[in-house]
């Protein structure tokens, strides 16, 4: 499992015309999800998530996570983060899981993290259009297969 946070002002998703999911500080989470994911991959990448100390303290260092300073997540799935790019110059997603099981893992991640925080989503499958307000700017890569 795949996941591109960035600490946002706020952020929304909107399908169609519609604003699907609107959140003030917190995370904008583009969540990948791989065909080999297992239950142990969505454990580890939400508890990443909702624990992830990047938001500053009163020193300003980045010491507090999205639940210590009762920010939101915004949780879009995006299967292109298993594109694969090494050869050629046209994406290569056969990494990334199927829809059936792809949504599966999303929903359940967003029912894991709604444990610890309010989450706001996307349309899964949607052609989704996506604000931010990027805050530091503070970008994190999490991989649940991979240490960087």
């Amino acid at each position: 499992m795949r996941a591109v946070v960035q600490r946002v002002k706020r952020a929304s998703v909107e399908v169609g015309g519609k604003i699907t999911g609107e959140i003030g500080q917190g995370l904008l989470v583009f969540l990948g999800v791989e065909e080999e994911d297992t239950q142990d991959d969505l454990r580890y990448t939400c508890n990443k998530l909702a624990g992830l100390r990047i938001f500053e303290d009163d020193e300003g260092k980045l010491n507090r996570s999205v639940v210590d300073v009762a920010g939101s997540i915004l949780l879009v799935s995006q299967f292109t983060l298993y594109g694969d790019v090494r050869k050629g110059m046209r994406p290569s997603f056969i990494r990334a899981a199927k829809p059936q099981l792809a949504n599966a893992l999303y929903e359940q991640a967003v029912e894991l993290l709604r444990e610890k925080v309010p989450v706001e989503t996307g349309v899964f499958q949607a052609e989704m259009d996506v604000s931010l307000i990027n805050d530091g700017p503070v970008t994190i890569l999490v991989d649940s297969k991979r240490t960087f």
